[in-house]
């Protein structure tokens, strides 16, 4: 793992929020839409969080991620 690619999944997890009808989705949907590793997806939220380009909650079920 290394800051390019770190990069590089925070735009396929930001592509994949973007194209969302909703621009939301959740931790579930989020793995699903790009085939990325759990840990891959946290740290690409890392990345899009200290952006300031996603807000993150919790509801009962899962983790959702909205583009702000």
């Amino acid at each position: 793992m290394n800051i390019e690619s770190i990069g590089t999944w925070a735009g396929e997890v930001y592509k994949a929020l973007d194209s969302s009808d909703t621009r939301m989705l959740g931790l579930k949907g989020v793995k699903k839409a790009t085939k990325l590793k759990k840990d891959e997806i946290m740290a690409a939220l890392g990345w899009l969080g200290r952006e300031g380009k996603i807000a993150i909650a919790q509801n009962d079920e899962d983790i959702v991620i909205t583009l702000v």
